[in-house]
């Protein structure tokens, strides 16, 4: 840390939310909301840079640092006098550890102002002066004051213009919702408080992540939320984070309950994609345009067989930090490509020491599991026209010995067999109308390479998806998708995604192949039977494909936290509170069982 300088906006965060400050400048994590863009479209103009004029010696001031000026002001060509408007001044201190990028300074000879533009309204929490006659006076509102974190923030500018050599009497902040210009008077109080929390933050930077806030209200609108999980963590470990028992506060709903973003799967052999402007368009081999979407609202792209990609728009989906998948036309996942953004060492270096660790080990196999078990059972219990009652006696002894088990190969013993009584009364739950692939499928039982019959194509190419799926969540979480603990790490295996998938294969891949051979929409004709098993034709693969989107945007309750999510964000929020518990975060694994 002792070479390291810290910017002064991060430093600021600090004065926010402590936990914020770490996410952003320790572990490099951002992730924008509808305040972020809105922020940055209030920062455009005075975020082109100001051209950089030429200027003799004697223009500078004389600087009593020792350092270089990293930007020179501009000369004024028509009045002398006035001051001089530099936009994206950039600064920095060794001495200090800072640097900073002001939005604006006012310089005049020896004496500058730093500008800084924020997007929202002052701190007017004071107390309004009374009025003297209420019945003709309007109402008082309370006297515009600097937040906290603006307070930082500019008095480390103050630091850094002074460092220069700058005489700076005053600061000022500009509040564009009520387009109020701040006036902040430059004293030590101002110099102190900024230091402060410079020292304060690399205090925090020097230790581990720190605790959420509890119940506090800067958490719903702060736009690393669904990353940081306050409520979820605090809910977990109450005696570590907040109060328990009565004082207690219930998980606020702070999740939309489901993404509204676009999921493309293209299949149909020799399409081209490609981008144009802010649209993705899908072409065909004559060029012929059959589908656009719009490149904002796009979250993830996976092309299955072959399906062709420009590199310009593989350019431009890693730098929107679009994941991109692709399969065979079997489902198999084959190659991801990763966008190299933000990746919390923090958390991959918790994964790989905590998995080295045999008790971690059994602790996280365990927990996926037990949820995997109970969830068979439930998917049985609620499909199954006439299920013996031996059959969900078994499933629940099964399940407690999986939560007894105290070794990987004993708890495999113990997944295997509650796995053999679920395969083995699986053809229970198709209707009279699917009677006939049911039947195959009893007689070859659950075999995946390769597949022999309707059934087992749909649950290998639906586990196949649910891979990818839990892939992208894995890489969302900050966690290494090979390195697992139930599944053994091979090369090429993302073990983690398979151990993440375990709960919900029942939830999701299970029952997308259950409601879509019993609503009709999955038949014999979907499937064509060759030497090298049974594969799904093209129009299989899109009827599937529809049965698929409509299933991981369903939602569900959470059995802990209470809220309702879509089974694509539920497998983000589980593999967040993975990446937590391997930090220690939290002290135990809930993951989704239905009832």
């Amino acid at each position: 840390m002792e070479h390291h300088l810290w910017p002064a906006r991060g430093v600021a965060e600090h004065a926010y939310c402590p936990r914020l400050f770490y996410y952003m400048a320790v572990e490099g994590i951002f992730a924008p909301n509808a305040d972020t863009e809105h922020g940055a479209g209030v920062h455009s103009r005075v975020d082109r840079p100001s051209a950089r004029p030429t200027a003799s010696p004697g223009d500078r001031p004389a600087a009593n640092s020792g350092h270089k000026r990293t930007v020179k002001p501009e000369d004024s060509e028509a009045d002398v006098d006035r001051p001089q408007v530099i936009r994206s001044l950039a600064l920095s201190s060794e001495r200090l550890g800072v640097t900073a990028k002001l939005d604006l300074a006012e310089v005049n000879g020896n004496t500058a102002i730093p500008v800084e533009y924020r997007k929202g309204h002052p701190d007017r929490r004071g107390k309004a002066a009374e009025a003297i006659d209420e019945m003709l006076a309007p109402p008082v509102t309370p006297p515009a004051e600097p937040w906290p974190t603006d307070r930082v923030q500019v008095g480390l500018q103050v630091l850094l213009l002074e460092e220069e050599g700058y005489s700076v009497p005053r600061a000022i902040v500009y509040y564009a919702a009520e387009r109020h210009r701040l006036e902040l008077r430059v004293d030590d109080e101002l110099r102190q408080c900024a230091l402060a929390e410079l020292q304060n933050a690399r205090r925090t930077a020097g230790g581990a992540r720190p605790a959420p806030l509890h119940n506090d209200p800067k958490c719903p609108r702060c736009s690393l939320q669904p990353i940081c999980l306050p409520d979820e963590v605090n809910a977990l470990c109450p005696d570590e984070h907040g109060p328990t028992g009565e004082q207690a506060i219930s998980q606020r709903k702070l999740w939309p309950s489901r993404d509204d973003g676009i999921h493309i799967v293209l299949q149909r052999e020799g399409v081209r994609v490609g981008v144009r402007g802010k649209s993705v368009r899908v072409t065909d081999k004559d060029g012929k345009l059959v589908r656009d979407f719009p490149l904002s609202s796009m979250e993830s792209l996976a092309l299955v067989g072959a399906v062709q990609v420009s590199t310009q728009a593989l350019q431009v989906f890693a730098d929107k930090e679009i994941p991109v998948a692709f399969l065979t036309s079997a489902g198999r996942l084959t190659a991801m490509m990763d966008p190299l953004g933000p990746v919390s060492a923090a958390v991959r270096t918790a994964q790989v020491r905590g998995l080295d660790d045999p008790t971690r080990v059994i602790e996280l196999a365990r927990a996926v599991t037990v949820a995997k078990i109970a969830n068979q059972r439930t998917l049985l219990m609620r499909n199954h026209a006439n299920l013996p009652a031996r059959v969900a006696l078994d499933l629940q002894a099964a399940h407690a010995a999986a939560e007894q088990a105290i070794t990987l190969d004993e708890l495999r013993g113990h997944e295997g067999n509650a796995a053999a009584i679920y395969f083995k009364h699986f053809s229970g739950m198709f209707k009279e109308n699917a009677r006939a692939v049911a039947t195959r499928f009893d007689e070859n039982g659950r075999q995946r390479r390769p597949p022999p019959d309707a059934i087992n194509a749909v649950l290998s190419f639906g586990y196949s998806m649910l891979t990818n799926e839990c892939t992208a969540a894995c890489r969302l979480a900050n966690l290494e998708p090979v390195i697992g603990a139930l599944h053994a790490t091979r090369p090429g295996r993302p073990a983690m995604s398979l151990d993440l998938m375990e709960p919900f294969r029942p939830l999701i891949a299970d029952s997308v192949a259950i409601s879509a051979f019993n609503r009709g929409e999955l038949t014999e004709g979907h499937f064509l039977d060759t030497a090298a098993g049974c594969a799904l034709t093209d129009a299989g693969r899109k009827a599937f494909f529809s049965a698929y989107g409509r299933r991981m945007d369903t939602e569900v309750t959470h059995p802990v936290f209470g809220y309702r999510l879509s089974y694509r964000r539920m497998l983000m929020l589980h593999a967040r509170l993975i990446a937590a518990w391997l930090l220690g975060e939290v002290p135990d694994l809930a993951f989704l069982t239905t009832r």
